[in-house]
């Protein structure tokens, strides 16, 4: 029995099963409760059938895409930044993994997210200069378009500004882009961002090529925008 794939296969859907750590506790189990009433099953234990039900269920990204960097990046879903201090050790390891000057989370962190699960999975990739700020990812690897695995960097605040966002795409629909990022209301999460803000797509030169994409996805039940600050 995989927890730890029950778990981010109910948060993908909607159920919080708490962190995502692999170790069944309270909100796991309650988390596979409200699956098994929505779902019609029996309401109890984490029995094979609800297993199974529950992975059946997942998104299709949330099995390994082959794509190292992006495997990692759903890994990591639902590491959170801590309110006040101390920060959140995991994310600071990423930092000092890769050499960089980064003290507390309470400082954007999505480029340091793309930075640890690039450089982390791909060693003999080239980061951009100043990874921690995202309209630097506009200068990383090669131009692709959007599709599974592929960085996209977005404007924030104003196009011209020196603010960004930068994340992993994750789907699409007519309007919108479902974003796998850090700090996305101060978590790893998806996020559903306007294409309009939509600044350029990256994909990294040691990677094969671009595929995957595009998916089409209904992102009706998940709100536009939130925080990425």
């Amino acid at each position: 029995m995989d927890i730890l794939a029950v778990q981010r296969a109910l948060k993908a859907q909607g159920f919080d099963p708490g962190p995502l750590d692999g170790i069944w506790g309270r909100l796991t189990a309650a988390a596979v409760k409200a699956f098994q009433r929505k779902n019609g099953l029996p309401v109890g234990l984490l029995t094979p059938e609800t297993e199974r039900a529950i992975l059946a269920n997942a998104p299709a990204q949330l099995q390994q895409t082959g794509l190292v960097w992006y495997d990692e990046a759903m890994r990591l879903m639902g590491t959170a930044e801590r309110p006040g201090p101390p920060s959140n050790p995991v994310i600071l390891d990423w930092a000092e993994d890769l050499d960089l000057a980064y003290g507390d989370d309470d400082i954007p962190w999505c480029g340091l997210f793309v930075a640890h699960c690039i450089g982390s999975m791909l060693q003999d990739e080239a980061l951009p200069n100043g990874p921690l700020g995202a309209r630097n990812w506009l200068k990383f690897g090669r131009q692709s378009r959007p599709a599974l695995g592929a960085v996209l960097v977005f404007w924030r605040v104003a196009r011209d500004s020196w603010q960004g966002h930068v994340g992993f795409y994750a789907g699409e629909d007519n309007d919108t882009l479902k974003v796998l990022g850090g700090n996305q209301s101060n978590r790893v999460s998806y996020a559903r961002i306007s294409k309009s803000r939509l600044l350029g797509a990256r994909w990294p030169k040691t990677a094969s090529a671009v595929g995957y994409g595009p998916i089409v996805d209904d992102l009706g039940g998940m709100a536009t925008g939130g925080s990425e600050a």
